[in-house]
């Protein structure tokens, strides 16, 4: 009989060899590890049933394995065939189920998101789904229990995550009524179940007096020096929050002033040129002795490796006094969007430049460069009126 010892010493040697056990149990040893298995005849054929891989699976336990696989022989039961067949009862049920269907989902269509857009899609299923709902086959999941689950959320006070949530669990609901696993989408019953998002978190300032304000306030932010010139940045070139953190220098040409965001880094997966104002160029000037051996323009403040945190620019904003109702990151975004419709510039370049949704995928294909002349007038422009708000140089001409 083997020994726990002789199986930890066994050492492969130029092929694979045995280590005999009893009851017909032996250890194979492989260039790749250590493995349990059982060879029987079943119906005057030879087989070989695998009990795991040592030492992960110790020779105690291998055994007991032994011993239930033979009682099945024994019984008329082929041990090979059972584990087949509970193995496709297993995959039967999670296909089925909320969690099983929801990920088939996710991976059949999220490799065409950005992959921020993606984490955040499949972190809500995984904190706020899958522990009450996951194991729940999705044809019997009822409209107040899948409330039940999003009133968890709301109670919270993040009522945007739960209608956002809300959102993706009729997306997997409709998947599973075109795939053939339900009938009908509970998630539909619950329009108006849930309090309405305030949109506080697309705060923003508009008016060019306040606007003049913040600038004022940006211009004298005491922080490090890479909040400062985050901060700095982000009302010039107006992209997400998530866009602006994650810049890289390898993105950035100083000469031709162009920042080229790649398509896997934007929401809709289109590559996005920046054009950079004289002003913003300043600012990535100021910054690169500092960061520019790294790879991120703003990286963190404990590891250039990462970059910065998601909460630096709110941070800086709260400091300078703005709460959450008044100012938020992606209120720069919406800052610049107003003001330059108020200013007369067309729409096309407006939303170009915002890298707003294209709705027909083959013109979205080409469009990161349509309108650039364009662009680059209006970005000089707009830096140019946010000094002049700033230096309070043009506020007779707006109040």
């Amino acid at each position: 009989m083997l020994t726990d010892t002789a199986i930890r010493n066994a050492k492969f040697r130029d092929k694979q060899f045995k280590l005999s056990d009893e009851k017909g149990m032996y250890v194979l040893v492989k260039k790749a590890g250590k493995y349990f298995r059982l060879d029987y005849r079943f119906r005057g054929k030879r087989k070989t049933l695998a009990l795991g891989v040592y030492p992960d699976v110790r020779l105690q336990e291998a055994r007991e394995k032994r011993d239930e696989a033979r009682k099945m022989i024994a019984n008329g039961v082929d041990p090979v065939q059972m584990r087949k067949a509970t193995k496709a009862m297993h995959f039967e049920l999670t296909a089925n189920n909320f969690e099983g269907v929801a990920r088939e989902w996710f991976i059949k269509h999220s490799q065409s998101w950005a992959k921020n857009h993606a984490n955040k899609i499949i972190r809500r299923f995984e904190l706020y789904i899958f522990p009450w709902l996951g194991n729940r086959h999705i044809s019997e999941i009822t409209p107040p229990e899948l409330l039940s689950v999003l009133r968890r959320i709301e109670s919270r006070g993040i009522l945007e995550t739960a209608h956002r949530t809300l959102q993706n669990c009729g997306r997997v609901f409709r998947y599973a009524i075109a795939t053939g696993r339900a009938e009908r989408d509970p998630s539909a019953d619950l329009r108006g179940a849930l309090a309405p998002v305030k949109h506080g978190h697309m705060a923003t300032i508009t008016e060019p007096k306040k606007i003049g304000g913040l600038l004022r306030a940006i211009h004298g932010y005491e922080g490090t020096p890479v909040a400062q010139c985050a901060l700095r940045l982000a009302p010039l070139v107006f992209v997400r929050p998530g866009e602006l953190r994650h810049a890289e220098w390898t993105e950035i040409d100083l000469d031709n002033a162009e920042w080229r965001i790649p398509a896997e880094k934007m929401k809709m997966k289109d590559p996005h040129i920046v054009p950079l104002s004289k002003q913003a160029v300043e600012v990535l000037c100021e910054i690169q002795p500092i960061t520019g051996q790294a790879r991120y323009v703003f990286p963190s403040i404990r590891t250039n490796s990462r970059p910065m945190s998601d909460n630096t620019v709110l941070a800086a904003l709260r400091r300078m006094g703005y709460t959450k109702e008044e100012m938020s990151g992606h209120g720069f975004r919406a800052m610049a969007s107003t003001v330059l419709h108020e200013l007369g510039w067309p729409s096309d370049i407006i939303e170009r430049q915002l890298a707003h949704a294209e709705r027909n995928s083959i013109k979205a294909a080409y469009n990161h460069a349509q309108h650039l002349p364009e662009r680059r007038k209006m970005m000089q422009a707009w830096a140019d009126y946010l000094d002049g708000l700033r230096d309070g140089l043009i506020l007779a001409q707006v109040d």
